[in-house]
This record gives C-alpha cells, structure tokens and sequence, in this order.
C-alpha cells in the first residue's frame, strides 16, 4: 500500500485494508514471518539465559535486543514499548531502562528528507520558514521527529515533520493484529474473546488519528480550552501557518524529563506535587471534559520549572459521553459506600457486563475484590492492584473489556506507572479519592448534587460518618479550601433545588429520638480551623445574599417543627 491509497479519507476502515490486502498475500506472509522471527529469537534468547545464568540481572543485552527488535518492527509495536516502559511494577529494571528509550530516543530518518518533507507541505524553502533551526533532530519518536527553530517572526517553536510512508506498514500490522485477534478469539472465554476485533480496530483509528497532524493541532487547542482555568498545566500554541497533515508546528517548551528526578530536584521541584498535578489532571480529563489524553507516557509529559505540567504530544486522544461519564463517577460513590449491586449494574452500563447477565452472583466476588479498598487497607491499593484482580475475576464470570474502555485502562495504567517511576510508594487513591470528594462537597452540577445526597444517606437516613469521611478525605489537599465549599452548601440548601435535602438534614439532626449533638460535636472539630468569623460572615452574607422572604416562609416551618422536636426530648 502506498502512502497515498487512503489519503482521500485518512480515516481507519478496516474492510477497505482487509480488500487491500487480500489480493496481496506476497506483503501478509512475509511480514508475518520477519514478526514471528523476530520474537522466535528473543525467547530462544531468554531460554537460553535461563539455562546458562543464574541471575537475570547478568543478561543486560537481551533487554537491548527487544528494544532493537521493536524498533525495527515499526511504530505498532514501538508503541506496545512505550506502554510497557512506564510499568516499573510489570517490567524488569534492564527492560525498564531500555524501552524508555521507545519514547524519544528512536533512530531518527534522513534530515535531508525531512527537510524536503517540510518545504514540500509549506510550499516554502526552509530559509524563508526558520531563522534558524537545530542540524539534525532534537527528539525521534514512533511517528516523527522534532527540530528547534525559529521562525522568522521571532518565536521559538518546535516542529514536527512525520515519517514518510507510515501507512504501508501501519495498515499491515493492523491486519495482522485484527486477523490475530479473531483467529485467537474463539480460543480464549467468551469474556475475553468478545471484544479483541473491536479493541485493535479502536487502536487502529487513533493511530489513524494520530498520523493526521492537523488533527493533532485541533486536539491540543480544545485540551487547552478545558485547562484554560488551571494554572498547573501548560498546553502548547499552536502556529496554524505552518502546520499540515505531515508537519507540526507548535510552541517550544522547556521542561524536563518526568523520569530525571535528579534534575526535578535539582530544579527545586517535589516530585509528590508533580504527581498530585499529574494524576489530577487525568481524572479531570475522565470525569469533567470527557476527552482525555491516550497516551500520558514520559516523552509526552515535561515538568516546568514553575512547578507545571506540560503535555506536548495530542495524537492519540479520545472522548467519553456524558452519560459514562456519569457512570464513572457513579462507580466509584458506590466504590466507596461499598454498594457493591449498584458498582454490578454500574458495569453492566458501563459495557464490562452483557445487559442480559445475572448480576447476583458477581455482587459477593466483586466485595471481596473490592472490600479492603475503603477500609484498613486503603493504602495498598492501586491501580495495578484492582487490574490484577479483576482479570482472575475475568476468568471465572462474564467480564469483558469494551472497546472504549482499552485505551481509559492503557492510560490509567501509563499514568499511575509514571508516578510509581517518580515515587514507589505512591497511591493513586491518595489523589483520586481527595478530589472525587472535593468534587461531590462541591456540587457544581445536579447531577453531583443528587450523587452527594446518595453518598450522604443509605435507606433514608443520614450517614453521618460518611460526611466526616469525606470531608477527612478531601482535606488531606492541602489547597482544598471548605468555605467556598460550605457557601454553595448554604446556597444550595436555601434554594428550592435544595428543599429535599434541608428537610432531610433536619430530620437527621433529630432522628432516632434524639438530637445528635455528638454528630455535629465531631464534625465541628474537623472544620473549625478553617472557620475564621471574618470569613464565615462573608460566607453568609453571600449565600443569602439572593436570599427571598418567601423561601424564608417556606423553610421557616421546618425549623419550627425542629424545634419542637428539641424541647420535647
């Protein structure tokens, strides 16, 4: 296939390369033999490792020979070895150090070609484009290199030009994959074999997507309009004048490499706020936007020395819908009031169960996957943790991985491996808990309103151990602040959207016959640092500032009635 035989749609459509392909079995047949040779003679390597040392540690080149061979194989299996490289948990430490090498340390294509490739897309010579630019490539990856410059206006940009005639062996490994995956599919339990088709045809159109620069260009500037109000991440501009398809030409960041602690430190800057930064943004980009980043490895992410988080690479994006997105939020309330038939039905929303399947008997096995998780042992859990569970429960009910969820876990996994390379010790639920918190306290929505209610009462009555539990959780940020938060609660609770909730609040204060004075003891002791008169006069004063005498009439009655309740107990 030449680079151009898809150039009309530069989408993936997998029957028009199955048609391509089939009347060109000379190109599948010699492509599946140099795969299968070249994986052959890496485990007859570690066989033989085996037999001849007694320690894995003594076999350093074999590591070097499966970055070699992935390397030569092309830009599908190099990205396998970009994933892989940010797992220090998966992967030994000789591999580890050398498919870190995947990520921009690639052998770069001949300059010459790609300086022709760059006059050719801009229609100008490259004196005319750049006052200057680097002699040969600052970074090589997987579908591209990228050179300094400077344009003639001034500004110092990176510019990215694209590997020629990727397409040909893109769409060949696409083949073999997806004929792979349904020759292996019937071999495998239904729940892991349903999906395989659907998994590499949703890597094939992002790796389509990925290959379309001006794509990429539009991706990075609606990224940047969702992070437009958060100062910790920087998005690159992008200069639309001199992008195409084939070439990129963006903003030049000064960061440093996530992986060089040494210089992250040197630079003054904690590796912990760096991953609080980092694994924030991702859950803002699953939870809030719906469009996140697909592939968060070390050589797409650069920490300022400001103290920001630059992404740099937005080739491989994808979107959530509203409704999942609700549901991921949904999951993980009922993660944590340990609602395990509600998470059962969350999944069958979610695509992880048929809509057809008997929930009941999941509901025991996934409490015991999940149990410790929000009890005494909140601290051991990961991300890598629950994955390894979930895939001996795939074994033994019908779990399965929906298409669209492959990248979500390929991301999450990438970056929880990220932060794990910064510091062994870190949790991800030690982020992702505080600011699912901070977002339900909150409650900027209705829909996160009604969440809050379902976390704050079980069966009618007020669960006040679990306010306590999230106001400790989201308190562990340092920079979560409760007045803000306590004023929408006051405003919230004062409006009509909010009459459910003020009765049900004080019914609570007095139910089982008694006023439940220790409840509020308790909670005043967690808030009553932040609670300066100053400010909870401000506080007040703004929630009842849109305040109307008749909602005043309407509230006034239940507080009689709470009163009554007081005297006569």
């Amino acid at each position: 296939m030449d680079d151009n035989h898809f150039n009309s749609t530069r989408r993936y459509d997998p029957e028009a390369i199955a048609k391509y392909y089939r009347y060109r079995p000379w190109l599948v047949i010699w492509r599946f033999l140099v795969i299968v040779l070249s994986f052959a003679s890496f485990l007859l390597g570690v066989l033989w490792d085996k037999w001849q040392y007694d320690k894995v540690e003594d076999t350093p080149e074999r590591a070097t020979q499966l970055r070699k061979i992935l390397t030569r194989l092309g830009p599908t299996f190099i990205k396998v070895g970009q994933a892989l490289s940010t797992r220090p948990d998966l992967i030994r430490k000789d591999f580890l150090e050398e498919l870190t090498k995947l990520q921009d340390q690639l052998p770069p294509f001949d300059n010459k070609k790609a300086i022709s490739i760059i006059e050719t897309e801009l229609g100008q010579n490259i004196n005319d484009i750049y006052s200057e630019i680097s002699p040969r490539p600052v970074a090589a990856a997987s579908l591209g290199q990228v050179y300094q410059a400077r344009l003639r206006s001034g500004e110092v940009v990176a510019v990215k030009v694209q590997r020629p005639n990727l397409l040909p062996i893109i769409t060949l490994d696409l083949f073999l994959m997806r004929w792979g995956a349904s020759w292996l599919a019937p071999w495998l339990p239904l729940n892991l074999g349903h999906d395989l088709s659907l998994i590499v045809d949703e890597f094939g159109t992002k790796l389509f997507e990925e290959i379309d620069y001006i794509n990429e260009g539009r991706n990075a500037e609606r990224f940047a309009t969702y992070f437009a109000d958060d100062p910790s991440v920087k998005v690159p501009s992008i200069f639309w004048r001199y992008t195409t398809i084939h070439v990129l030409t963006l903003e030049w960041i000064d960061g440093l490499k996530l992986l060089d602690t040494e210089q992250i430190k040197a630079a003054g800057l904690d590796t912990d706020t760096l991953i609080t930064v980092g694994v924030t943004s991702g859950l803002r980009q699953l939870l809030e936007f719906g469009f996140f980043h697909a592939d968060p490895h070390p050589g797409n992410l650069f920490a300022l020395k400001d103290g920001r988080m630059a992404y740099i690479d937005f080739g491989m994006m994808d979107q959530l819908e509203q409704d999942t997105k609700e549901t991921l939020v949904d999951s993980v309330i009922h993660l944590i009031n340990k609602d395990y038939q509600e998470l059962a039905k969350d999944f069958v929303k979610l695509g992880f169960l048929a809509p057809d399947v008997d929930i009941q008997p999941i509901v025991p096995a996934l409490e015991i996957v999940l149990g410790n998780i929000m009890g005494e042992k909140v601290k051991d859990f990961n991300f890598k943790t629950i994955t390894d569970k979930f895939s001996e429960l795939m074994y033994e009910y019908p779990f399965r991985v929906p298409a669209k969820f492959a990248l979500i876990i390929r991301s999450l996994v990438t970056e929880e491996g990220l932060a794990l390379s910064l510091n062994p010790n870190f949790r991800i639920v030690d982020v992702a808990y505080p600011y699912v918190a901070r977002r339900l306290l909150k409650g900027e929505s209705p829909a996160l309103r009604r969440r809050l209610i379902e976390v704050l009462f079980k069966d009618g009555k007020f669960q006040w151990q679990r306010l306590e539990n999230l106001i400790g959780i989201a308190q562990t940020d340092q920079n979560f602040d409760i007045l803000p938060t306590a004023q929408l609660g006051l405003q919230y609770l004062l409006s009509e959207e909010g009459e459910f909730l003020r009765k049900k609040l004080i019914l609570a204060m007095v139910e089982d016959d008694r006023i439940h004075t220790e409840e509020v003891t308790r909670l005043w002791g967690l808030i009553q640092d932040d609670f300066q008169p100053s400010r909870l006069f401000n506080i007040a004063l703004g929630a009842l500032a849109e305040f109307s005498t008749q909602r005043a009439t309407a509230i006034l009655p239940s507080v009689m009635a709470m009163t009554n309740n007081q005297k006569l107990n």
